[in-house]
């Protein structure tokens, strides 16, 4: 055995070491190594393609299941930001993949699927989100998405297989034609491997597939009580399109649901086209001014933004939102719709008041809990954010 080790020393000198073996359980972060690469493409159907990344530092990544990465990307000279949940679990550390759909008319995805290849650099942020099994532990699930919503319940549905955790899990997915089912073996392989883990394809119609055997039309309570009988029992989690979880939402209420125990994401700003409102429409936080007086006061003062965790100090006017302020000055921060409805950009405020119009992005309870989402947020007084 000695001698076959010595002659084994001379070819080993040749071998490039990988470099993810000597940093091993260095975690990424995006202040640490703003860009990543791509080291994969992957197509999972017609019109959705999964990238993968890498850190080039052989950094790996830590996260939750569920959450999302915001890319920044310079298209066209245009500086934009979007929002991916990502599709991978964090049982692989050593790459992280997002699961993109090719949106009609969606400037992102179009630029995402036509231009970016393995070996390219992109700038990242994040991970981020709220929206993980992780922190709702439970006895049993119901995972319900429609479209590329599947991706973050597919990293929740990958963490618990290769973790081992028989959980009891029914996922029902629904898509336009079987054909257009993301991860569809994979889901079935995830079955057949655990005993408690269900899945339930709903397509709207055939498409070219005639002999698909599953069921056809669109998610239904009694379809849902067929599928999962004891769903009054389970944790939700929900992600796809607006009209999607609209209708799963209508429906849970109308079945009396603890609303307590339902979660939801949307997957894509792309896809997710509400009207901004108008001034006098918005929403504006407890601690707005009452007075037009005291509005134009504001708008003329200048105030202090301290970011806690990343120790930056910024001012921004009475009359600029915070997160425009923070661009100005330099700083990173996850965005993507920029008009209060994707809440992306939401962090908890520690001290100090602002002037939120929001258009949905953010849950009056979170209000409550001091929440804030910057880019629809100018500063009443100085103000120090967790972030």
């Amino acid at each position: 055995m000695m001698r076959d080790a010595q002659m084994l020393e001379p070819n080993e000198s040749r071998l490039t070491r990988p470099a993810f073996w000597s940093r091993l359980g260095e975690p990424w972060t995006s202040d640490a190594e703003e860009t990543l690469v791509c080291c994969q493409v992957r197509q999972e159907t017609h019109d959705v393609k999964s990238f993968f990344f890498m850190s080039r530092e052989g950094r790996t990544f830590v996260f939750e299941p569920g959450q999302f990465i915001t890319l920044e990307l310079d298209i066209d000279g245009e500086a934009i930001n979007r929002c991916y949940t990502i599709s991978s679990p964090p049982t692989r550390p050593h790459t992280i993949s997002i699961t993109v759909k090719r949106v009609p008319g969606g400037k992102v995805s179009n630029w995402l699927h036509d231009n970016l290849r393995a070996g390219d650099a992109v700038r990242v942020l994040g991970p981020a989100g709220v929206f993980t099994c992780a922190r709702q532990a439970a006895g049993k699930y119901l995972f319900l998405s429609g479209g590329s919503g599947v991706t973050p319940l597919m990293s929740m549905s990958r963490t618990h297989h290769e973790l081992g955790e028989d959980r009891d899990i029914v996922f029902v997915h629904s898509a336009r034609t079987p054909d257009d089912i993301i991860f569809a073996r994979e889901l079935e392989l995830i079955a057949s491997n655990h005993r408690h883990f269900r899945t339930a394809f709903v397509c709207e119609r055939l498409g070219e597939r005639t002999n698909w055997s599953g069921v056809t039309g669109f998610l239904t309570l009694p379809l849902l009580k067929l599928i999962a009988p004891d769903f009054m029992e389970r944790e939700i989690f929900t992600c796809g399109p607006g009209p999607y979880m609209k209708a799963v939402r209508e429906m849970l209420a109308d079945a009396g649901f603890d609303t307590s125990r339902y979660h939801e994401e949307s997957f894509s700003f792309e896809e997710t086209v509400a009207p901004q409102a108008a001034p006098d429409e918005a929403s504006p936080s407890a601690d707005a001014p009452s007075s037009p007086s005291s509005n134009a006061s504001a708008n003329a003062a200048r105030f202090a933004v301290s970011f806690a965790k990343s120790r930056r100090d910024i001012e921004c006017g009475g009359d600029q939102h915070v997160l425009e302020a923070a661009r100005q000055a330099g700083v990173r921060l996850p965005a993507s719709c920029t008009q209060g409805m994707c809440g992306t950009c939401k962090v908890k405020l520690l001290s100090g008041q602002v002037d939120m119009r929001h258009n949905g992005g953010i849950r009056q309870r979170e209000i409550d809990q001091g929440m804030v989402l910057l880019c629809c947020s100018k500063p009443l007084t100085d103000l120090v954010v967790d972030k």
